[in-house]
């Protein structure tokens, strides 16, 4: 339970069976394929478990907001639950895209894949074969999304709207990967452009969408919208950030990434903009030259130090801090359900202070 009353833990427990409902139904439709469909979905359901719920929990809590007592509560529930499956094709194209071996401390759908291939010992690519499969299911949890929130339970008039939303969405996430890897083709990019590319391939769509989506499904007003935007773009900004400090900082024993991942992957983040920036010529040129290639613990921890010691770690944790306390305020001044503002306040928090 929160401070608030809400039972987080709970509500994540019912998105998980409202995601494992759905797939059981599609699992009997793809039975006549075969061995081969079958791991397909086995692998769906890898995608779709565990994880922090924030997608869901802010359309539940955008939802509440306008109307404090959802009319159907287990159809209000699957309609969050399909930003899970969004989330799901979001990360496992990300994956192939980023050559990331691990997800959650197990193999990404792509070496998963790949080993699959290796351990049959079947014709062809075995790399190749995994990169198929992986954009194959991230395109299938993808038209999923789709069919769980317009097949979620409530009357398509009242999901319309929310469908216009999630389509925005989806078209936002799309480009600004595009935007990203981009960026990183072309070896460069200054602050500005790494804030474009934060903004639109995932703080959008982490918490101002999925606000955005659960008060569509309430009707709520464009001014109500608009309160919601003042409130989630910053906070989907600083939740972002925060997981770009945990890509360079974070433990691998909590994230499930190797130390130092987003280096080695070569992200042109905010943080590593600023650090080019502001590091010593030296510095600066280490890490630029260091970024996508293969690093070991000790260059990763060098590295690490000229970030540092640029100032742009603790730059990245102050603007965190302003893009949180703005968001809160805005939250304050909205006109929305007291009760859910006091949960969305606390979602804020875990959004922004987590370590994994």
């Amino acid at each position: 339970m929160t401070s608030s009353g809400w039972d987080s833990a709970g509500f994540r427990d019912r998105i998980q069976t409202a995601l494992d409902s759905f797939l059981d139904e599609q699992a009997e439709r793809l039975a006549p394929l075969g061995d081969d469909a079958a791991r397909l979905l086995a692998e769906a359901r890898v995608s779709v478990s565990g994880g922090k719920r924030f997608r869901a929990a802010f359309c539940y809590w955008g939802h509440r907001a306008v109307v404090p007592e959802p009319v159907d509560e287990d159809a209000l529930v699957r309609a969050c639950a399909s930003l899970e499956l969004l989330h799901a094709s979001a990360l496992v194209h990300d994956d192939l895209m980023d050559a990331s071996d691990t997800r959650r401390g197990r193999p990404a759908t792509h070496r998963q894949f790949e080993r699959d291939h290796r351990g049959a010992g079947w014709r062809g690519d075995p790399e190749q074969y995994g990169g198929a499969a992986a954009i194959l299911l991230g395109d299938l949890l993808l038209s999923w999304a789709d069919e769980l929130l317009r097949r979620c339970g409530l009357p398509l008039g009242q999901v319309a709207p929310a469908l216009d939303v999630f389509d925005r969405c989806r078209s936002e996430v799309i480009a600004g990967q595009f935007l990203d890897v981009s960026v990183q083709a072309r070896g460069g990019a200054d602050v500005e452009t790494a804030m474009t590319v934060l903004r639109y391939k995932s703080a959008k769509y982490s918490i101002e969408r999925p606000l955005h989506i659960g008060a569509a499904l309430a009707g709520a007003t464009p001014a109500t919208m608009a309160q919601l935007s003042a409130f989630g773009l910053p906070l989907g900004e600083a939740f972002q950030l925060r997981d770009d400090l945990l890509g360079v900082f974070g433990d691998p024993g909590a994230t499930g990434k190797p130390a130092g991942d987003d280096l080695i992957e070569g992200k042109r983040t905010v943080l590593v903009a600023l650090a080019l920036d502001a590091a010593a010529p030296e510095d600066a040129a280490l890490l630029d030259r260091s970024l996508g290639t293969t690093l070991s613990v000790p260059e990763v921890q060098r590295l690490r130090e000229v970030i540092d010691g640029s100032g742009a770690h603790a730059q990245v944790e102050a603007v965190i801090g302003e893009l949180a306390t703005h968001a809160v305020a805005a939250l304050d001044r909205a006109d929305l359900d007291d009760h859910a503002r006091g949960v969305l306040r606390e979602l804020a928090s875990s959004a922004t202070q987590r370590v994994v």
